[in-house]
């Protein structure tokens, strides 16, 4: 553990140039640039509030800092997993010709789509000023769950960009998975609005106790009960390293496949 420990810090500086360069092509050519990070889950929010708040008709108090709170949490999963997933292809050609501990990459993609995250947070504080909700010292908590979802973004990407390399279909089919589990998600409905039976399927999904998590603090005003902590460790503990597990695996066979 100790040589991955210092191997990960050998390299620190080349992950730093890895996000800095991901996130320079992400905003390639846009005339806003940073500010997309701002301004896409805003709109997407005035989109979802008018529709579900309309045509719905969800009774859920503030139901715009409900919303945004939760699709800025997933959308950073599915964008953070997506990227990772095709990390190891897209770095194919580098791969061969030079030594690279090759966890970098997925690892750069999911902290780069964080870093996308932290600016998109402004929007969350913008919403809650417009729409009057309160802000208590409790919202200083908010890295807490971001932690959690971190390390099981962390984990997830390293898991799929090793499926990738095996198994290209995958990243056409985690499109749809994406969608489905959005959907199982109570990101625009509140959970008690579902039947029974899809209550135990939405308990059985990681990303619903990261965004109740995450709720709690910028939308009730509470810190997170001791249940709700405790499932989103152990489901960031067993995705990190069952993550690292797999990769470590399967890496040095990267090289025929790609």
């Amino acid at each position: 553990m100790m040589n991955y420990i210092k191997n990960f810090l050998r390299y620190k500086g080349l992950l730093r140039e890895f996000i800095t360069r991901d996130l320079k092509i992400k905003y390639r050519r846009s005339i806003l640039g940073y500010l997309w990070s701002l301004l896409n889950p805003l709109l997407m929010m005035v989109v979802l509030v008018a529709v579900f708040s309309n045509i719905f008709r969800f009774d859920i108090p503030n139901f715009p800092v409900y919303l945004l709170s939760g699709q800025i949490i997933f959308s950073f999963f599915a964008e953070a997993t997506s990227l990772s997933m095709n990390s190891i292809l897209d770095a194919g050609s580098l791969i061969k010709k030079v030594y690279i501990p090759k966890y970098i990459f997925p690892v750069s993609r999911v902290l780069s789509s964080f870093v996308s995250l932290l600016f998109s947070l402004v929007a969350i504080l913008i919403v809650m000023i417009v729409t009057d909700a309160p802000i208590t010292p409790v919202v200083l908590f908010f890295p807490l769950p971001l932690l959690y979802i971190l390390l099981f973004s962390i984990g997830m990407g390293l898991i799929m960009s090793v499926l990738a390399v095996y198994f290209r279909d995958i990243i056409h089919l985690y499109t749809v998975l994406l969608s489905a589990w959005m959907y199982l998600t109570p990101i625009f409905y509140p959970i008690n609005a579902v039947p029974d039976y899809v209550k135990s399927v939405i308990s059985a999904n990681p990303m619903y106790y990261f965004v109740e998590a995450f709720r709690d603090i910028v939308v009730y005003n509470q810190l997170p009960n001791f249940q709700t902590n405790l499932v989103c460790f152990t489901f960031s503990a067993i995705s990190i390293l069952l993550g690292l597990f797999v990769f470590y695996k399967n890496q040095h066979k990267f090289v025929l496949y790609i």
